[in-house]
């Protein structure tokens, strides 16, 4: 039998002037993007919809793709490729789903810690806005 990786998206939601960020209840436990995996017949883009909601109870606009990232040690679990967009969202985030907790993180005060690769994630993300790409 052959493996192959497992799709799954990560939101940068823009939220207050802040980022979102979920704190895992699940291992890998940490503070997190919101995300998960790709159903089977759902697009990317309907996935990153369904995960935000699943996770913070928010209705987000997608704004852009911003990047996939397929480093098969992203997850120690398992291999996975995930795109992650950038959103933006309005109202009062509620944790759900795989959330314990959330937080609205300013831009200059992200957590040095997260699941995954999260923070490369950020830290890339920071260098485009800052960059004005």
């Amino acid at each position: 039998m052959t493996k192959h990786p497992y799709p799954t998206v990560d939101i940068i939601i823009e939220i207050g002037g802040g980022i979102l960020l979920i704190k895992r209840k699940n291992p890998p436990f940490g503070w997190a993007l919101p995300g998960g995996f790709v159903d089977y017949g759902e697009s990317l883009e309907d996935a990153a919809v369904r995960e935000a909601k699943e996770e913070t109870g928010l209705d987000i606009k997608l704004l852009s793709q911003f990047h996939t990232y397929s480093d098969p040690d992203r997850d120690k679990r398992i291999h996975t490729i995930s795109t992650v967009f950038i959103a933006k969202a309005d109202g009062e985030p509620k944790p759900g789903d795989d959330a314990k907790d959330l937080l609205i993180f300013q831009k200059d005060s992200l957590p040095e810690e997260m699941a995954f690769d999260h923070k490369r994630i950020l830290d890339d993300y920071l260098v485009k806005i800052g960059s004005g790409i």
